[in-house]
């Protein structure tokens, strides 16, 4: 196989690398969208992501004018920067939601990480996406033998309690799952997904056009204002007139939603893209195609390319937010320990995006003043963020549908936290300081 020059003999950059992510190689030309917003519009959308693009795919359909607004390009955000894996998206266990909600609301919500599964799926076959959907499971590794023993109990429970797919995998048999002597066993969730997330992104593009959906980019909202017979918003293209306004924007939420913005924390998460390795070498360390993260604190996910050619690995590689030439080398050597094999390969793409995280590790959707809002999937968006998005417009028409396990959930915030997060580097670095001591000892055992 041509390997592709290094930048130096130890430098992982290779010559020519790419700061933008790998889904978009390849991806076709943008289509053709107006300049300028509509004046009127019955429903207007802030953000140009899967929440905004589901949501107004259900709101044109139904024939009510629909406008959606980017400050960027239609998916220039965390969309098509992601690394399209798909689970079910609640963190928060069902005791954890049942201490905090009542048995019936909590094992609601759980279901709604089920259901946003069920839906994506059936969308993209219903709506023939072609994105590279394909029900491959999760592999979730142990990074130390005390958190195998946790992880592979929350499987049995979670299997008889509320009929989750899920088995656990020892150490012993880790190979016939994942290639590394990194972890200490995992679980297995054999309906977890994964797609193309640009490729996704494009196909959502695609139909709310044909829907009738005015979509227009580099049109920042500068403001928002409720006034009698809905909301006007400012923008940078000229004024709105709408009669309801969903705020969509995530881990990119700005200062006219401050309510919002107080509310999720953004984060940014990075990725790396190798040169095409040897087949081979690829069946020995995916050998069944499955996506896999970890239980480190600071999560490092990765998975093969939907092509089988490369590996696409990310995580949070900094305290601060830093650029693709620093978190690239990074990724790289954490990706390098799990499979030593990698070292032999170059990084052709580095790149990152803004996901949001919410202060109960909830996603979050409702109306507040006014204004509709789905946002804080928590890097775990890409089916909930379709979901809750789909939802959020069925809310618009007045669909019973619409309602959520999630509606009207408290949405807290903190003191003094204005949506800049202040406290993020030194609860990154000392979060990954934790998990790199756990790890050590445990490969020293």
């Amino acid at each position: 196989m041509n390997k592709i020059p290094r930048q130096t003999s130890n430098e992982p950059l290779c010559e020519g690398w790419k700061d933008s992510a790998y889904w978009l190689d390849g991806l076709p030309p943008a289509p053709t969208i107006p300049d300028l917003p509509l004046r009127k519009v019955d429903i207007a959308i802030i953000g140009s992501g899967y929440t905004g693009l589901n949501a107004a795919i259900q709101t044109a359909r139904a024939g009510r004018s629909t406008l959606v607004l980017d400050a960027e390009n239609p998916g220039w955000g965390c969309s098509t920067r992601n690394g399209g894996q798909i689970s079910t998206s609640i963190k928060p266990s069902l005791q954890r939601l049942t201490n905090r909600f009542g048995a019936a609301r909590g094992r609601a919500i759980r279901q709604e990480g089920e259901s946003a599964l069920d839906w994506i799926g059936a969308f993209v076959a219903r709506e023939n996406l072609d994105c590279a959907f394909t029900r491959c499971g999760r592999y979730h590794a142990a990074h130390t033998p005390a958190h195998y023993e946790v992880i592979a109990r929350e499987a049995e429970i979670i299997s008889h309690t509320e009929g989750v797919q899920a088995h656990a995998v020892p150490r012993s048999e880790q190979h016939n799952e994942l290639g590394s002597d990194a972890y200490f066993g995992g679980v297995v969730f054999p309906r977890h997904a994964a797609l193309d997330p640009a490729l996704y992104h494009r196909g959502l593009l695609d139909l709310a056009l044909t829907a009738g959906v005015h979509v227009t980019g580099h049109c920042t909202v500068q403001g928002l204002e409720r006034q009698h017979t809905g909301f006007l918003l400012t923008t940078a293209k000229g004024p709105v007139q709408a009669r309801e306004v969903l705020v969509a924007t995530n881990g990119y939420t700005g200062h006219p939603s401050p309510w919002l913005r107080r509310r999720v924390i953004p984060i940014g998460s990075y990725v790396i893209a190798t040169e095409p390795i040897a087949p081979d070498l690829m069946d020995r360390l995916f050998p069944t195609n499955r996506i896999a993260s970890d239980t480190c604190k600071v999560v490092y996910y990765y998975r093969p390319s939907p092509d089988r050619t490369r590996i696409l690995f990310g995580g949070r590689v900094s305290a601060g937010e830093t650029n693709a030439a620093i978190s690239g080398p990074r990724l790289y050597q954490d990706m390098c320990r799990i499979f030593p094999e990698l070292a032999d390969y170059a990084i052709t793409h580095s790149w990152a995006g803004q996901v949001a995280y919410t202060f109960d590790e909830l996603a979050h959707t409702g109306v507040h003043d006014g204004v509709h809002y789905a946002m804080g999937y928590c890097g775990s968006g890409v089916s909930m963020a379709s979901y809750l998005g789909m939802r959020a417009g069925q809310k618009m028409l007045g669909l019973k549908d619409g309602r959520t396990a999630f509606d009207d959930l408290p949405f807290p915030t903190r003191p003094l936290y204005t949506g800049r997060p202040w406290f993020l580097p030194a609860t990154v670095a000392w979060y990954r300081w934790r998990d790199r001591m756990q790890w050590r000892r445990a490969q020293a055992m």
